[in-house]
C-alpha cells in the first residue's frame, strides 16, 4: 500500500510522487495519467518545467475521466525565479493555478534562492539579490488564502532553512532537494526532522550515477529488486518522500513497487557508506556578477 508523510500543516504528503521536470509538453499527458492509473496520487510541478499548460489538460481528463477526484491528488509547483517580488506572487499562483486548471496547490515552494530580473532569463546579469524574508511573507498570504494548502522551499541549505525559520510566521512545510545515496543529505535530514519540515526528494535517482553505483547494484542483487527501487526505498526508509521521473511505463510502475518490502539495517549500513558529491552544482547561479561568486557562496560549504 502506498504511503505518505505527515506536514506541519496537518495534511499528508504521499510518499513517491511524478517528476514533471524534462518531460516534453507532448509526452507529459500520457506519463501523468499513466501514473495516476498505476497508484502515483502526487504530482510536481513547476512554471520552470514549460509544461503546466500540458499538465492541466491532463488532470482535467483524469477527473472527467473518473480516475481520480482532485482531492486525492496532491499537486506541487513552485515560485520562478522572475517572481520573488512580493507583489509579483499572487500573479504567479494565479498563472499557475489557470494553467493546470486548479482552484488551490496542496504545496507551492520558492523554487530556489536565486532571483533574477522579471521576464528575464538565467543570465548572470539578470541575476538580483535575494530578499526571502519579503518574499515567503507573499507566501504565507497565500497560505492564508487557501490558494496553497502548504508552502515551502527547494534547493535551501542548512543555513538558509535556518535564517528562514527565524523569520516565517508560517513555518515552511516541505524543503525540496538534491537527495540520493550520492548526496544523502544528513546534516539537512537532521535539521528539517528537528523543526518539523519535511524533506522531499528531488532526482532521487541522481541521473545515472546513483544507478550504477556498485554498492547500490549489490545491494539491489541481494534484495532481488532494481537499483532505481533501492534508492528509491532508502529514501522513504530515511523518512523523506521521493519525486522519480520516468516517461516509460513500464518504469513508472517499478519506481512505485516500494511498499511491501524494506532494506534491512545491515544493507542500510552499506548504503550510508558510499562516497558523496552533490551532483546538480547551478553553476549557473554562480558569477562575479551574482549574488553567488562561488559555489560555496550558493551551497554554504555544502558541496
Amino acid at each position: 500500500m502506498a504511503g505518505s508523510f505527515a506536514l506541519n500543516t496537518g495534511a499528508s504528503i504521499p510518499s513517491v510522487g511524478l517528476g514533471t521536470w524534462q518531460i516534453k509538453p507532448e509526452v507529459v499527458g500520457d506519463t501523468i495519467y499513466a501514473a495516476v492509473k498505476a497508484g502515483y496520487r502526487h504530482i510536481d510541478c513547476a512554471p520552470a518545467y514549460s509544461n503546466e499548460t500540458e499538465v492541466g489538460l491532463a488532470l482535467k481528463k483524469l477527473f472527467e475521466d473518473g480516475v481520480a477526484k482532485r482531492e486525492e491528488l496532491f499537486i506541487t509547483s513552485k515560485l520562478w525565479s522572475g517572481n520573488h517580488a512580493p507583489e509579483d506572487v499572487p500573479e504567479a499562483i494565479d498563472t499557475t493555478l489557470k494553467d493546470l486548471q486548479l482552484d488551490y496547490l496542496d504545496l507551492f515552494l520558492i523554487h530556489g534562492p536565486i532571483r533574477i530580473r522579471k521576464g528575464t532569463t538565467h543570465i548572470p546579469e539578470n541575476l538580483i539579490p535575494t530578499d526571502i524574508p519579503a518574499t515567503w511573507g507573499a507566501m504565507e498570504k497565500l497560505y492564508d488564502s487557501g490558494k496553497a494548502r502548504a508552502i515551502g522551499v527547494s534547493n535551501f541549505t542548512c543555513k538558509k532553512m535556518e535564517d528562514l525559520l527565524a523569520v516565517a510566521r508560517v513555518p515552511p512545510a516541505v524543503n525540496q532537494v538534491e537527495c540520493h545515496l550520492i548526496w544523502q543529505q544528513a546534516k539537512l535530514r537532521e535539521l528539517c526532522q528537528s523543526r518539523g519540515v519535511h524533506l522531499s526528494a528531488h532526482s532521487p535517482l541522481g541521473e545515472a550515477s546513483v544507478l550504477s553505483n556498485p554498492v547500490v547494484i549489490s545491494v539491489a542483487e541481494k534484495l532481488q529488486k532494481t537499483p532505481a527501487q533501492v534508492a528509491l526505498r532508502w529514501s522513504l526508509q530515511m523518512g523523506q518522500s521521493v519525486l522519480p521521473k520516468s516517461t516509460n511505463e513500464a518504469r513508472i510502475k517499478e519506481n512505485f513497487d516500494i511498499f511491501d518490502w524494506s532494506i534491512p539495517k545491515d544493507l542500510m549500513a552499506e548504503l550510508s557508506g558510499i562516497k558523496q558529491e552533490r551532483l546538480l552544482k547551478a553553476e549557473f547561479a554562480v558569477h562575479p556578477l551574482s549574488i553567488y561568486k562561488t559555489l560555496e557562496d550558493l551551497w554554504d560549504g555544502e558541496i
